[in-house]
């Protein structure tokens, strides 16, 4: 939804605007068009990201994690921004390289790091945690209902040989799946170990804080988010100002929001993006105003 993200922006020919998932540049790409005055700054904890920079001078590339967006912009002076554009999840390219350990389709090492700096990797978790805490990663970012019994099947099976690659999870997971329900219920899996290697909730909730503070007035917070977990945290943000969705009143009775939502409900993919992209298919598009 690339086009529906950039008229998002409303963007301003001399505008400061921040893509805080740069990834592949297809985004930022498309925003540097836009701003031939104006500057863009953008992050990625991936080092392989890096490699993806135009050599536009208008764009400062930063390789962090978004959750510390808004100290960078205070160092480069670039506060208040005019808008904010994050595409969170996986990016194409971590999954189709084998060896970073994102996809079940490939054999390799658990890694699932996007920093490959961090200190824990899916690997060690699922070979050091307890039955207690895999359970919980499951059940709370998987939203898997059998999420107990998984974590013993594995405590159990790493007594034998280490739980460390795709294929050997893969064949622990899959008999507890249900034949019909394999492919979704090891994404689910995989996305549970991905959220708790890489903290992505709590980055989430970091850079939403962050983009309150960081906006200018009228400034718009643009994310798309790939499940219900992240789509969840934003939506209650944008209505009420915090992560459980309960708005707070002024004295008046006026309701304290920071920001104006664009549409109650998510903008999605139509059929023929879905066609060319299927990944799009879970995509939902949230945009907010800074009021």
């Amino acid at each position: 939804m690339l086009h529906q993200c950039i008229d998002a922006l409303n963007i301003r020919r001399d505008g400061v605007y921040v893509d805080v998932t740069f990834g592949g540049g297809g985004h930022s790409a498309e925003i540097l068009k836009h701003i031939p005055q104006g500057k863009l700054f953008a992050f990625d904890q991936d080092p392989d990201a890096m490699t993806n920079h135009p050599g536009n001078e208008n764009l400062t590339l930063i390789q962090q994690n978004f959750r510390y967006m808004i100290n960078y912009l205070r160092f480069y002076d670039a506060i208040p921004v005019d808008g904010i554009l994050a595409d969170l999840g996986i990016s194409s390219h971590q999954i189709d390289v084998p060896e970073r350990g994102f996809a079940t389709r490939y054999n390799s090492l658990l890694d699932m790091r996007m920093d490959q700096k961090g200190s824990r990797s899916a690997a060690d978790i699922l070979n050091n945690a307890s039955i207690e805490e895999m359970a919980r990663i499951f059940k709370q970012y998987g939203e898997l209902k059998n999420g107990y019994p998984l974590a013993k099947r594995i405590a159990t099976a790493r007594e034998e040989h280490p739980v460390d690659t795709t294929d050997r999870l893969n064949e622990i997971a899959t008999p507890l799946s249900g034949q019909k329900n394999a492919n979704k219920y090891l994404a689910q899996v995989y996305q549970a170990l991905r959220i708790e290697v890489n903290d992505e909730l709590g980055a989430l909730k970091d850079l939403l804080y962050q983009a309150e503070k960081a906006l200018k007035p009228g400034g718009t917070l643009v994310i798309m988010s790939y499940h219900s977990l992240e789509d969840r945290l934003v939506k209650n943000f944008l209505k009420s100002g915090n992560f459980e969705g309960k708005q707070e009143k002024d004295f008046f009775g006026n309701p304290m929001v920071p920001f104006k939502t664009i549409k109650n409900k998510p903008i999605t993919a139509d059929e023929k993006e879905i066609e060319e992209n299927p990944r799009s298919r879970s995509a939902r598009l949230r945009i907010g105003i800074k009021l």
